[in-house]
């Protein structure tokens, strides 16, 4: 028997961002600036708000020696277990694109490991991490947990 699976999920213009979802946008956009990315030319930032209001950001790390670079998701969330490990995540706005594009709309979602090490966190902090991705123009695309981008997801009650 065949079934369907939806996933819910909101798509924002640029301009009809709330305030604290603007300021991730920017954060987010700025951290991208800083990516080391020499090999895929694919910048990519990432903007967190934890529950205290702290605004930490990070950006993919590449290395000539595949797969020993990190996403910047990861970069961020594993800064924020090391630094922060009681501080609850409340969202996450990541943008993506080509580092040679002064303008790129295509929104980029978490790759599959990113969406894993997200599920990882929401389910240790009990609290639905809403994520944010888009390019540097055009939609927001917003979920309001990682189990909409992971809908079969695998956690420790496998184990």
């Amino acid at each position: 028997m065949e079934k369907e699976l939806k996933i819910k999920f909101s798509q924002i213009a640029i301009n009809d961002l709330s305030e604290i979802e603007r300021q991730l946008f920017e954060s987010s956009k700025k951290a991208r600036e800083n990516a080391y990315a020499p090999y895929s030319h694919f910048h990519v930032g990432c903007a967190v708000l934890l529950e205290n209001g702290e605004i930490i950001t990070g950006n993919n790390q590449e290395n000539a020696a595949y797969p020993s670079g990190l996403c910047a998701e990861r970069v961020t969330i594993f800064h924020i277990g090391a630094n922060y490990p009681d501080v609850k995540i409340t969202k996450l706005f990541v943008i993506g694109g080509p580092s040679r594009l002064a303008t790129f709309n295509t929104a980029t979602p978490p790759c599959g490991g990113c969406r894993q090490s997200l599920l990882e966190y929401e389910t240790k902090q009990n609290l639905p991490i809403e994520i944010y991705f888009s390019g540097l123009e055009g939609s927001v695309y917003k979920c309001n947990s990682v189990k909409d981008l992971l809908p079969f997801s695998f956690d420790a009650s496998f184990l």
